[in-house]
């Protein structure tokens, strides 16, 4: 049974386009860890700001890329872009794009 203290608010959802804050690209959430779920050594080398580990990261699809990142939430807003990625992976996790944001495939079809 989950309790109100293990519940984890999130800013984010998956489909929904997003920017990163210091390095300005653009991406879809293609999934959400409730914190940080890394290793030390990947986090002492990649992750610079040094972010709480206890919040929110988000599993990234970066735009005109192929690979995916791992970011914290607080490095993250909102796209106003509101178009579609390019991405090779992305018809992997989504079905379509529909009013700024990808729906995630259905796993009963």
């Amino acid at each position: 049974m989950v309790t109100a203290t293990q519940i984890t608010r999130v800013k984010f959802s998956v489909g929904e386009l997003v920017r990163h804050r210091l390095f300005d690209y653009r991406g879809v959430i293609v999934d959400i860890d409730q914190d940080f779920q890394g290793t030390d050594e990947w986090y002492e080398t990649v992750a610079r700001s040094r972010p709480p580990k206890n919040k929110p990261w988000y599993h990234v699809l970066v735009h005109d890329s192929d690979h995916s990142t791992y970011v914290a939430e607080q490095n993250l807003e909102s796209d106003e872009v509101l178009e579609p990625i390019n991405h090779p992976m992305v018809e992997q996790f989504f079905s379509r794009f529909h009013d700024g944001t990808y729906v995630r495939i259905d796993p009963d079809n």
